[in-house]
C-alpha cells in the first residue's frame, strides 16, 4: 500500500519534532540507541560470550567471602560455635594423655618380650627348639611338593658347613642392618660411623612417669668399644598435649616440641663428630707462614645426640633449622612407633616392604581417583569448556 506521506512530509515532521526536543536530548537518545545495537552484536559472538564465560568463573569463592555476608545474628552464632570447638580441642587434649597413660602401661608388658630379644640378639641366651620354629612360605611349599630329598642334601651341606667354622655368637650386626636397610637412617650413617654402630646392642624407648610432663626417651645400649665409654646414649622428647592458644583449632593430638640429646664421652682421637683440618696464616706485618691445625664439626650419625634445641628465649628460628628440627623429631618419632617395636622386621626387611607396598597403594588410589576427577572434567567441558580442574588442597604437616 502507498505511503500517504511524501518525502518532504516526513521532513517537515521531523523538523517540526526537532523544534520541540533539545540537541543534546536527541544525541544520548542516538548514542544510547547505537550502543544498544553494538551490544546485541558483540553479545552474539560466540567468542566474546567465552571470554566472559571464563572471567567469571575465575571469580573466586571462598569460604571467608561467603561468611561476611551473612547477617550480623548469624556471625554471632558461629562464634559460638568456635568457642564449643575450642572446648572439643581441650577434651581431645585430655583423650590423648590418657592414651599416653596406657601407651606407659603396656610397654611395661612389652619389654620382658624385649629383653628376651635382646639376649637372643647378643647371644646371651639360645633360643630353645619351640622358640625357634617358624614355618615361612617357603617351607610350606616345600612341604606340600613333598621335596625332602632337597631338604635333607640341605641339612646335609649345613652341618659340614657347621663343623667346618663356629655358628656365630647371637646375630651379628643386628642394629646395623637395621640403619642399612632403613633409607631415613642410612642417610644419616657416614662411613666411619659404621664400626661404631656394629657394636649397637639394643634400643629401648622409655615413657615419662605418671604426673611427669609427656616425654619419652630413646636409650641406645651398646658393648664396650674403642670409641667412647658410654654404655648407653639417650635422646629425651619433650612432647605437648595440649592445644595452642594462638590457634587451637590446629591441634591434631601430641606433638613433639623440644629433645635433649646426652655428652659422649669419646676416647682420644676417636671422635667421628669433628675433624682436625689444617690451615695455613701470613703474617701481616714480617710475612711468615705458619700452619695452624683446628677443628670442625663434621657430619656423623651421633651428632643425633647434640640436637639442635627448639627456641626458648622468645626468638624464632630460620627456615633451615626448623627444617633440622622438624626432622629431628620425625626420626624419633619413627624409632619410637617403628623401628624399636619391629625390629626383627626391619632386619629382614619385611616391614619395609609393607611400607613401599602401602605407598604403592596410595598413589594408585590417588592416580585412580585423578582419573575420576579427569572424567569429570570431561563431563563439565561438554557444558562449559572454560572451567578450570580444582587444585589439590595443601595438607598441613605437624
Amino acid at each position: 500500500m502507498p505511503s500517504l506521506l511524501g518525502d518532504r512530509d516526513i521532513q517537515m515532521a521531523d523538523n517540526s519534532f526537532s523544534d520541540g526536543v533539545p540537541s543534546d536530548s536527541l544525541e544520548a537518545a542516538k548514542n544510547a540507541s547505537n550502543t544498544e545495537k553494538l551490544t546485541d552484536q558483540v553479545m552474539q559472538n560466540p567468542q566474546v560470550l567465552a571470554a566472559l564465560q571464563e572471567r567469571l568463573d575465575n571469580v573466586s569463592h571462598t569460604p571467608s567471602s561467603y561468611i561476611e555476608t551473612l547477617p550480623k545474628a548469624v556471625k554471632r552464632r558461629i562464634n559460638a560455635l568456635k568457642q564449643l570447638q575450642v572446648k572439643c580441642a581441650h577434651i581431645e587434649a585430655k583423650f590423648y594423655e590418657e592414651v599416653h597413660d596406657l601407651e606407659r602401661k603396656y610397654a611395661a608388658l612389652y619389654q620382658p618380650l624385649f629383653d628376651k630379644r635382646r639376649e637372643f640378639i647378643t647371644g646371651d641366651v639360645e633360643p630353645t627348639d619351640a622358640e625357634s620354629e617358624w614355618h615361612s612360605e617357603t617351607e610350606e611349599e616345600d612341604k606340600l611338593a613333598g621335596d625332602m630329598k632337597n631338604k635333607a642334601v640341605i641339612a646335609e651341606k649345613e652341618a659340614a658347613a657347621a663343623a667346618e667354622e663356629p655358628a656365630p655368637r647371637g646375630i651379628p650386626e643386628f642394629w646395623f642392618t637395621i640403619f642399612r636397610n632403613v633409607d631415613m637412617l642410612s642417610e644419616l650413617v657416614q662411613e666411619y660411623d659404621e664400626p661404631i654402630l656394629k657394636h649397637l646392642q639394643d634400643i629401648k624407648v622409655k615413657f615419662s612417669d605418671p604426673g611427669q610432663p609427656m616425654s619419652f626417651v630413646l636409650e641406645f645400649h651398646f658393648e664396650p668399644n674403642d670409641y667412647f665409654t658410654n654404655s648407653v646414649l639417650t635422646k629425651t622428647y619433650k612432647m605437648k598435649s595440649e592445644p595452642d592458644k594462638a590457634d587451637p583449632f590446629s591441634f591434631e593430638g601430641p606433638e613433639i616440641v623440644d629433645c635433649d640429646g646426652c655428652t659422649i664421652d669419646w676416647k682420644k682421637g676417636k671422635n667421628v663428630t669433628v675433624k682436625t683440618i689444617k690451615k695455613k696464616q701470613k703474617h701481616k706485618g714480617r710475612g711468615t707462614v705458619r700452619t695452624i691445625t683446628k677443628q670442625v664439626p663434621n657430619d656423623s650419625f651421633f651428632n643425633f645426640f647434640s640436637p639442635l634445641r627448639a627456641s626458648g628465649d622468645g626468638e624464632s628460628l630460620d627456615e633451615d633449622s626448623e627444617f633440622t628440627l622438624a626432622s629431628d623429631f620425625e626420626i624419633g618419632h619413627f624409632f619410637r612407633e617403628r623401628i624399636v617395636p619391629r625390629a626383627v622386621l626391619y632386619f629382614t626387611g619385611e616391614a619395609i616392604e609393607d611400607d613401599d607396598n602401602f605407598e604403592e597403594g596410595e598413589e594408585g588410589e590417588e592416580e585412580e581417583l585423578e582419573g575420576d576427577e579427569e572424567a569429570e572434567d570431561d563431563d563439565d567441558a561438554e557444558i562449559n569448556p572454560k572451567k578450570e580442574p580444582s587444585q589439590p588442597s595443601e595438607c598441613k604437616q605437624q
